[in-house]
């Protein structure tokens, strides 16, 4: 207790842990977090949110509907050309990203005062993106990444009559790498879903958990001169209880071309001259970290963290030559 308000008793309370609350109950459940309840911090002047709900449909800046639960945002933006790349080669990204994400909760009490026998805490959902990358992007020693939004939701698991306040935030980034030297007007459609988290048990103790299943199609290629470049839209989110961070995760879909000689090659121009090859690729990384600090709810607590281990794929969209 802190003392007397005019308000009242002000009292300071600290969460106790899963174990004193639940006892030996048992609790599972997908909770889909809301759009509308997520605080939204643009970071970049041209974003834009939509989303649609059961009170009423938030129409895309493009006329496109929303589906129901999903959170969209759309950005476009300037970024650095290559030194002495023309005015027609100025380099650009647009893009959007819709994602319907949920917490996944689980806990299997074993009785108070003691480790449950079992736990699990992650995020996962649905995402769908597009984006387009146009011009001559400049020569980086390390890929730029430009966060553009950032969201905050505190969504809560009632389990029986103990509230359990999830923790979840989200940062959308563009990010960007390549030689200096080739020009692209490229621009790509993802779609699929992810899922990043951690599971307690008591012979193995805290284990991470990452899966993602993505495909793409390409919109449009055009590659011209020799060099390579990649262009990632993603988000990095993290999950906990309580305020303590459980779970960070960073999804990665990414389209990277590259290409070999000096005369253009066009996917949208069939029968035009060519001398040299290009290939643009999708794919998608998705890495992370299990934290181990996350002492509410009730199991050993390690000072170290887990990587979750880095999921890594790529296939071709597209290619040409002689």
């Amino acid at each position: 207790m802190l003392g007397e308000t005019d308000a009242g008793t002000e009292v300071q309370t600290a969460p106790a842990t899963l174990d004193a609350l639940l006892g030996d109950d048992t609790a599972k459940g997908t909770v889909p977090v809301a759009p509308a309840a997520f605080d939204v911090d643009k970071l970049l002047p041209d974003v834009k949110v939509s989303w649609s709900g059961t009170g009423g449909g938030h129409v895309g800046p493009e006329g496109a509907t929303v589906p129901l639960g999903s959170l969209r945002l759309d950005v476009s933006t300037g970024i650095p050309a290559a030194e002495g790349a023309p005015a027609s080669a100025a380099a650009s990204v647009s893009g959007f990203v819709q994602v319907a994400p949920q917490v996944d909760f689980a806990y299997g009490g074993a009785g108070t005062g003691t480790a449950p026998g079992s736990a699990y805490l992650g995020v996962s959902g649905d995402w769908d993106s597009g984006w387009a990358v146009k011009g001559r992007v400049a020569a980086t020693a390390t890929p730029l990444r430009i966060p553009f939004a950032k969201l905050h939701a505190d969504p809560v698991l009632q389990v029986g009559a103990v509230p359990v306040v999830v923790n979840l935030d989200l940062t959308c980034y563009l990010q960007v790498s390549g030689d200096g030297k080739i020009t692209v007007d490229v621009e790509q459609n993802l779609k699929g879903d992810f899922k990043a988290g951690g599971t307690f048990g008591t012979a193995q103790g805290w284990t991470p958990v990452s899966s993602s299943a993505m495909t793409s199609t390409p919109v449009r290629t055009s590659v011209t001169a020799a060099g390579s470049v990649r262009t990632t839209l993603g988000a990095e989110a993290s999950v906990g209880l309580y305020g303590s961070v459980g779970v960070t995760a960073d999804l990665a879909p990414y389209l990277r071309g590259e290409a070999t000689g000096t005369v253009t090659a066009t996917s949208t121009a069939p029968g035009a001259e060519v001398q040299g090859t290009w290939t643009l690729y999708g794919g998608v990384d998705l890495s992370g970290t299990l934290r181990l600090q996350l002492s509410v709810f009730g199991t050993p607590v390690l000072e170290r963290s887990i990587p979750l281990g880095t999921l890594h794929r790529e296939w071709k969209l597209a290619d040409g030559g002689l």
